[in-house]
């Protein structure tokens, strides 16, 4: 069996025993050798690094495939730890030796008899790679519509509200940026696609990075989302509190001789209110409401369009041709809107046709990306240069599609923080000790704490465009442009050919620039 297992590496993710001892496992995998031979032929191009021996495998972050799964399934099921309980539940005497077992286990994850599972070996491994950290059902296997919803949903998000700021920021040329980053990221998405399909193992992102770069690449590209998902939620908190502070700017209080103006005073409240959404363990509850994105942003649209038609403002052309000193911020503002690539390898494998793949994420740029330029243009052809960061404090507040706007924006974070954040908690969780896992307590202090840092930097940072553009500039340009191009030029590096090569280093020098300039200029427009 061991000579087995070195001879087919990487192909075999899933090892499958029985009760027929070794000699049965040995007379299955020789029967099944002539298949797997050119699937061997092909990953053998891939790189020799710590993950492709199983003994040497992390085990951190095992909880990211099973949390970015939450954005990629459209029915999910409604289930929670401990029946129906909607706060963080462990059976103290079943549970806790199951997430020992799975914390303790490698990356690779091997199924035997003493799981009381048998599993076909006609099964990709790709439909067996989704088995939750915490005991959930493997996700459903997606049709292209759902894929396709799935992945508009994971591009249009919160960046819509700038665009027109963004277009007022880097005049109307600077809107060419918009569908040139769009191109460069579905390009790169599909060099993502390319990744994973150099081996079987390979379901997502700090899965590619380890291939390419070893457990040092994991570690990197798992911090780096992390973070990137951090980030969105301290800006789903701006959000919040300033379409509430303009709904209520009297809404001021004093403590104990401390003033707080409107907007500390809704960020504490949203706060509160969103807390609880992060105990959740299974969030497959708010991942259903989530997936309503693209519908909530349309009817943004169209509060947006509305008003621009029924009232005084109208459509007024004006503003510059090109603000070459402001275009940095442009630039960090529009990448924002394009970093899907956190959960494109989920998305991929969770795909029933995988190679459909190509096609998903063309439609999917095409729509958000024509969205995006869509309210660019609106936006700013309404407000001109008094346009803010977020158009809805624009609206007159007099009207009803401004009201409905604005609470439309103020209500959205309430699922959607819960699904960013909850990623960020499960990693630390994994740190723990098994003992403090096994606990309900500690887990609520973690995911409390990780809410309350947000608020200190919300009110420490209050500048939704900036910090927009700082995301978009340090990590959105590296997650969605330099890295992609990095990872497939280290695992297809034998099979590379020269133009390819030329077109990706291209790419990440440019990502690299426009990373430099771009958080430079944001962190500057947070001093003034």
């Amino acid at each position: 069996m061991k000579q087995l297992e070195e001879e087919f590496g990487m192909d075999r993710a899933i090892e499958i025993e029985t009760d027929d001892e070794d000699d049965e496992a040995e007379r299955v995998c020789h029967e099944n050798e002539d298949d797997n031979e050119s699937d061997i032929t092909g990953i053998s191009r891939v790189p020799s690094h710590d993950f492709m021996d199983p003994d040497l495998a992390p085990s951190w972050p095992q909880s990211y495939r099973q949390s970015m799964d939450m954005y990629t399934s459209v029915t999910p099921s409604v289930s929670f730890i401990r029946d129906s309980s909607f706060l963080i539940q462990t059976e103290k005497k079943s549970q806790a030796p199951d997430i020992e077992s799975s914390l303790s286990k490698p990356f690779l994850l091997s199924v035997t008899n003493s799981d009381r599972e048998i599993v076909p070996t006609s099964i990709p491994p790709l439909a067996l790679s989704s088995i939750s950290l915490f005991g959930a059902s493997m996700p459903q296997q997606c049709s292209y519509a759902q894929s396709l919803l799935n992945a508009t949903n994971a591009l249009c998000g919160i960046g819509i509200l700038s665009t027109p700021f963004a277009l007022k920021e880097g005049g109307w040329i600077g809107i060419l940026l918009l569908f040139l980053f769009g191109t460069i990221a579905c390009y790169t998405g599909i060099l993502l696609k390319r990744c994973l399909e150099s081996s079987s193992q390979l379901q997502t992102y700090p899965d590619i990075g380890q291939a390419a770069f070893g457990l040092g690449g994991r570690i990197c590209i798992a911090v780096l989302l992390y973070t990137e998902l951090y980030s969105s939620c301290v800006e789903f908190l701006i959000m919040m509190s300033d379409n509430l502070s303009a709904a209520f700017p009297n809404a001021q209080v004093n403590i104990i001789g401390i003033h707080l103006d409107s907007y500390q005073t809704c960020a504490i409240v949203a706060t509160l209110v969103i807390l609880p959404t992060v105990w959740l363990r299974n969030l497959s509850l708010l991942s259903y409401v989530s997936i309503c994105g693209v519908v909530t942003l349309a009817l943004v649209v169209l509060c947006l369009v509305w008003v621009g038609v029924v009232s005084d403002i109208g459509f007024n052309p004006n503003g510059k041709a090109l603000n070459f000193s402001h275009l940095p911020i442009t630039i960090g503002i529009y990448s924002f809107c394009y970093g899907g690539h956190s959960v494109f390898p989920n998305i991929y494998s969770s795909m029933e046709n995988p190679s459909r793949f190509p096609s998903v994420l063309t439609i999917s740029f095409m729509i958000s990306g024509l969205l995006y330029a869509s309210v660019a243009v609106l936006g700013f052809l309404m407000f001109g240069d008094a346009t803010k960061p977020q158009f809805t404090l624009n609206l007159p507040t007099r009207l009803i599609a401004s009201k409905i706007a604005g609470w439309v924006v103020v209500v959205a974070p309430l699922t959607k923080f819960g699904l960013a954040m909850t990623p960020v908690a499960l990693a630390i969780e994994e740190l723990l000790p098994v003992d403090q896992l096994a606990s309900h307590t500690m887990p609520i202090i973690i995911r409390t704490s990780l809410v309350v840092s947000t608020l200190v930097v919300a009110l420490a940072v209050p500048y939704f465009g900036s910090m927009m553009a700082l995301i978009g500039s340090l990590l959105i340009m590296l997650m969605s442009l330099v890295l992609p191009c990095a990872c497939y030029m280290r695992i297809e590096s034998e099979r590379l050919t020269k133009f390819q090569i030329t077109i990706c280093s291209i790419i990440m020098g440019v990502g690299v620039c426009c990373a430099a300039i771009g958080t430079y200029s944001a962190v500057a427009s947070m001093g003034t």
